[in-house]
């Protein structure tokens, strides 16, 4: 297997911890790997379901020999430990819900056109949909793959909620954990490529990418996926966060 050898000394370090940390957690089962385009630039897209994803998603792809550009959200950058990591591994800021988005989509671009895998959590966030199942996407991969034209690959990881819960704060590291990664065929958008990018390209595109992780997560999982996805935009935040804190009861 073609591990990656990124030229930066911080990278090497980091992804040395960071793979004997998660080989020490998990058992890992990887699959489709010929997926993974071996030159140029490409995209890589992947089902959020714990934050530990991050770690599941970047080794699968760095011991396939990527050294891969994740996309995380700006606030982590300024933190001490955390935000040191993250620039010296240039990975890519993302100004959400801002004006200032577009340059994060800008970076992941140029990344891309240097030949870097940039790895992309479609959904945003953390999946809110109470069985761990992909939810509605937002559009910035979209407006990538349609600029830069470059495969996107769809992934599925699953298990790593095991270890770490969604939203969890202590770690359940042993005994050691199965996680199961998928690659599957990069998604077809060429017919996409020269119409006008409005909101139903934009949202056709997404939807593309999200049935095909759909599709691989049901493989995974061995059990049919829902037939709609959980919209974010159709839950006042107050009631997602009833879902999943529901209020302490006092005697």
């Amino acid at each position: 297997m073609p591990i990656a050898r990124p030229t930066s000394r911080v990278y090497r370090a980091i992804a040395w911890l960071v793979r004997h940390l998660m080989f020490a957690m998990v058992r890992y089962e990887w699959r489709g790997a010929e997926h993974l385009p071996r030159n140029g630039g490409f995209i890589a897209a992947a089902n959020h379901a714990t934050e530990l994803d991050a770690l599941t998603f970047a080794h699968y792809l760095f011991d396939h020999g990527y050294e891969p550009r994740i996309l995380a959200k700006r606030g982590l950058f300024t933190t001490p430990v955390v935000g040191s990591i993250l620039r010296a591994t240039r990975m890519i800021p993302v100004d959400r819900g801002s004006a200032a988005a577009a340059r994060s989509l800008e970076a992941a671009r140029a990344e891309l056109g240097d030949g870097a895998c940039v790895a992309i959590f479609p959904e945003g966030t953390i999946t809110r949909d109470p069985d761990l199942w992909p939810m509605e996407a937002k559009t910035g991969l979209a407006r990538i793959a349609l600029a830069t034209r470059l495969p996107v690959v769809p992934i599925a990881q699953w298990g790593a909620h095991e270890i770490l819960g969604r939203y969890g704060r202590v770690l359940k590291p042993f005994p050691r954990k199965r996680v199961q990664m998928l690659a599957g065929r990069p998604v077809d958008l060429s017919d996409l490529y020269d119409r006008p990018v409005d909101a139903l390209v934009l949202r056709e595109t997404m939807n593309r990418v999200m049935d095909a992780i759909t599709e691989l997560l049901s493989e995974l999982r061995d059990e049919p996926a829902p037939t709609t996805r959980f919209d974010l935009r159709k839950h006042p935040e107050h009631e997602v966060k009833k879902m999943y804190y529901p209020p302490v009861e006092r005697p």
